[in-house]
């Protein structure tokens, strides 16, 4: 098992949930206006980097350990494609580094509004609007799509393969998803960080129910299906009901007389014949 890749597993829930959380605390604005916005954020730029920086962590630690997950389901199908692999890795790359330079770059667009000129609209609608920013932010949504497929595939394959159980193998489908959208929900990453740490969990060789034989076997090994899952339930207790010896009637039971004879039925004890 890998126990690095199992550390990395976790750091990686951690450092997204430890981001979130850096994220929310400090000043915010009750409303949503472009002036105020950019006053806040200037305000508040620092810690705003500082929570880029470990969300950026935390991407390259998710690519690190997305990428090894898919090298060990195609270790166990060939037929997987290396495109899967791609996408994690870039995804997760650029995703840091974009997150990374936009915050830098709307902070210096923020200080720049707050230390020249009159504050108005026009200005704050003329700084946020040039290309450069633009660019980054179209990056940034790009590069979380390309890492939500990345997530989705290598989840669903190793699955596939038995190295994940279906619950996580769901799970982990559900995190990609969340990659997208899971900002409109929640500030908290809370579906990806359980899926990683549940992940660096199973990779230490500690899951509950047992490690999924694939990761011993080293080829694929299939989940059942539901009807196989109850056909195999059936032979089971069909081999039990089988082994089962026949019950021994209990001592009154065996003493009592038939069911249906009466002492009319009964024969009659001969008497003795007194001389």
């Amino acid at each position: 098992m890998g126990l690095r890749y199992a550390i990395v597993a976790g750091l990686a829930g951690v450092l997204l949930v430890v981001s979130a959380i850096v994220q929310l605390t400090g000043p915010q604005t009750s409303i949503n206006e472009l002036t105020l916005g950019l006053i806040t954020l200037h305000e508040r730029y620092p810690r705003d980097i500082i929570a880029a920086s470990i969300e950026g962590l935390g991407w390259f630690a998710v690519a690190a350990t997305l990428v090894y997950l898919f090298g060990a389901a195609r270790a166990r199908n060939e037929l997987l494609g290396p495109y899967m692999k791609y996408l994690a890795l870039a995804g997760g790359v650029v995703a840091a580094i974009a997150g990374v330079a936009y915050e830098s770059v709307i902070a210096s667009k923020a200080s720049d509004f707050v230390h020249q000129g009159n504050q108005t609209y026009m200005e704050a609608h003329q700084l946020t609007s040039q290309t450069g920013l633009v660019t980054l932010q179209l990056t940034g949504q790009a590069a979380a799509l390309v890492l939500a497929m990345g997530f989705v595939l290598i989840s669903l394959n190793a699955m596939r393969v038995g190295l994940l159980t279906k619950f996580l193998g769901y799970l982990g489908i559900f995190a990609g998803i969340f990659v997208l959208f899971g900002a409109a929900i929640t500030p908290v990453p809370i579906v990806q960080a359980y899926w990683l740490i549940a992940l660096a969990y199973l990779l230490s060789g500690r899951w509950p129910t047992g490690v999924p034989p694939a990761w011993q076997s080293g080829r694929a090994e299939k989940w059942p299906t539901s009807a196989e899952m109850r056909e195999k339930r059936a032979k089971a207790a069909g081999a039990r009901g089988r082994g089962k010896p026949a019950p021994t009637p209990a001592p009154e039971a065996a003493a009592a007389p038939a069911r249906g004879t009466t002492r009319a039925t009964t024969p009659k004890r001969k008497r003795k014949h007194r001389n």
